[in-house]
């Protein structure tokens, strides 16, 4: 099935430090660019982003703490983080953070 690229919008700093990956992202792995000297790998554990690289350039300075993944679909939009995990020989691991559980109203009046 050749359907489109990647949907991922270009790698923008937004106010609240989150970032966008990069069209460079692939279940793959990065496209083989020139990103320049000292450049990292951030790799993704879990969730929709499961194996995915994605390479960020040394310009950029170190990885954000957080990585945020919103997707957009016919339902209500899904929102997953990634928190920063592990750095170390010019790579990053971002992991899935649990999903925060709330209390349904009818469990909260009961418990």
């Amino acid at each position: 099935m050749g359907g489109p690229g990647p949907t991922l919008g270009p790698r923008v700093a937004e106010p609240s430090g989150e970032i966008e990956l990069s069209e460079n992202t692939s279940a793959e792995g990065p496209a083989r660019a020139d990103t320049g000297c000292g450049g990292s790998e951030l790799r993704f554990l879990g969730g929709p982003l499961d194996g995915r690289v994605d390479v960020r350039a040394a310009r950029h300075g170190d990885p954000l703490p957080t990585v945020t993944h919103v997707h957009l679909h016919d339902g209500p939009k899904v929102v997953h983080r990634y928190d920063l995990d592990a750095v170390g020989d010019g790579a990053a691991v971002y992991r899935l953070r649990p999903p925060v559980r709330r209390p349904v109203a009818d469990e909260a009046a009961t418990g």
